[in-house]
Formats: structure tokens, C-alpha cells, sequence
């Protein structure tokens, strides 16, 4: 297939702006204390705490052993997302540490910037201090398998390079 250069003009034109829709849509820096968050899955007391406060605020939702809702990865007939697992099967370890912070913290219709999107999390802030998400995050991490955890290290210093 030959194509014409104002073709390819066109083509590269909606690709650009396709790439510049998603970037809108990446919530970027994080609003407040959260871009200089690190998790502290090896402090034994973080994580009691933590550990402690998922079981007070988190597990209902994500289970007591983090395993999720079932079908998390399907949306529920009112268009919701269930909630994931925190546990080595689901996706939370993709995120680095700012991004978990923020969505505990804020939850994710205010971290995408969109007060329409549909979502049963809600945000912490007010309920739990920067310090109790923290301890949560951390008790999370700490549950992960060490190969994970080194992964999750290495995407968390990769965004404090960017």
C-alpha cells in the first residue's frame, strides 16, 4: 500500500492527537505530599499498623487476605469496576508508590481529575492521616512476594528519575 503524503500527514495528525488525549488524562504530578511518599513494607511496626487499619477500612471491600471482589476485572451492572485484590494476583504492585498513595488518599475520580467516573473507592482523606495510608500501603507490600516487592522498588525508583 502506497500512501500519499497527505495521507501520511493525516495519519501521523490523529496519532498525535490521540496521544495527546491520553496525556490529558494522566493525572501527573500527584496533588499535595504524595510524590514524595515511600511505602516502609519492612518496619514491623508500619505494618502491624497497617495491617490493622485494612482489616478496619480496606478488607470488606478488597478481603480479608487481599484477594478482591470476584470478577474484578468485569465491570458490575451499574458500571463499576469490583474492587481488586492487593495481593500478588491483581494490579496493584503496577503502581508505584505515589499513584497508591493518591488513590487511597483522594480516590480515583479526583486523581484522574474526572468528579463523573463511576466508582464505589472512595477517597481517605480526612479519614485516615497521610501517615495510616502510608502503614496500609506498606502492610500491602509487605504481603507481596520478595520478587514483586524488588520489581515494585525499581518501577518506584524509575518515577522518582522521571
Amino acid at each position: 500500500m502506497h500512501l500519499t503524503r497527505a495521507r501520511l500527514v493525516l495519519i501521523t495528525a490523529v496519532v498525535l492527537a490521540l496521544l495527546g488525549g491520553l496525556a490529558a488524562l494522566w493525572p501527573g504530578p500527584m496533588p499535595g505530599p504524595a510524590s514524595g511518599i515511600s511505602l516502609n513494607p519492612g518496619d514491623p511496626a508500619t505494618v502491624a499498623e497497617g495491617r490493622q487499619l485494612y482489616a478496619d477500612q480496606c478488607a470488606s471491600c478488597h478481603g480479608a487476605k487481599l484477594e478482591g471482589q470476584p470478577d474484578w476485572q468485569a465491570r458490575k451492572p451499574d458500571g463499576k469496576l469490583p474492587a481488586p485484590p492487593h495481593d500478588a494476583t491483581g494490579h496493584t504492585w503496577h503502581h508505584p508508590d505515589p499513584v497508591l498513595f493518591a488513590l487511597t488518599k483522594y480516590g480515583p475520580a479526583r486523581v484522574i481529575g474526572d468528579p463523573a467516573y463511576n466508582s464505589d473507592m472512595p477517597g481517605y482523606d480526612g479519614v485516615l492521616s497521610d501517615d495510616q495510608i502510608i502503614a496500609v500501603m506498606s502492610y500491602i507490600k509487605s504481603t507481596w512476594p520478595m520478587a514483586i516487592r524488588e520489581r515494585h522498588d525499581r518501577m518506584n525508583e524509575q518515577a522518582r528519575r522521571d
